[in-house]
């Protein structure tokens, strides 16, 4: 598995959410450590120069699951934006978390409680990098 790449902005606006949910006990300590250690291993760019098949901030992402072929499509976004009826799924949800940075095609191994499992990025629908909405 490639390094995962994270642009600038959403690499800072993502440790201000966690440093903010932290101090409101909406999340987990373990999964923000988690998620802390995900970005820290990241190779951090310019928001124009994210590739357009890396997964971003509010990108809308169509993924499957390799254990049983189920399929999915949402946004992931902050926090504050979420919404499962407009699958908007929050940064700080496991699936989101564990999808940020990586591309079309990657596949990533994610611990469910029915076991071990990959989910396959399939595609990218919109990516605001690629779009030129560099301020979302």
């Amino acid at each position: 598995m490639s390094q995962i790449i994270i642009n600038k902005n959403d690499y800072t606006r993502i440790h201000q959410s966690i440093n903010l949910t932290k101090q409101n006990n909406a999340i987990k300590k373990d999964e923000a450590e988690k998620l802390m250690n995900e970005l820290k291993s990241a190779k951090l760019v310019e928001p124009n120069d994210i590739p357009e098949d890396v997964v971003t901030m509010n990108s809308v992402v169509k993924i499957h699951f390799q254990n049983n072929k189920q399929k999915m499509q949402f946004k992931i976004v902050y926090p504050k934006d979420a919404n499962l009826k407009e699958n908007k799924i929050s940064i700080f949800s496991a699936v989101a978390s564990a999808l940020i940075g990586y591309k079309v095609g990657d596949e990533i191994e994610w611990l469910l409680p029915s076991g071990m499992t990959k989910i396959v990025i399939d595609e990218i629908i919109y990516q605001p990098e690629a779009a030129g909405d560099l301020d979302l």
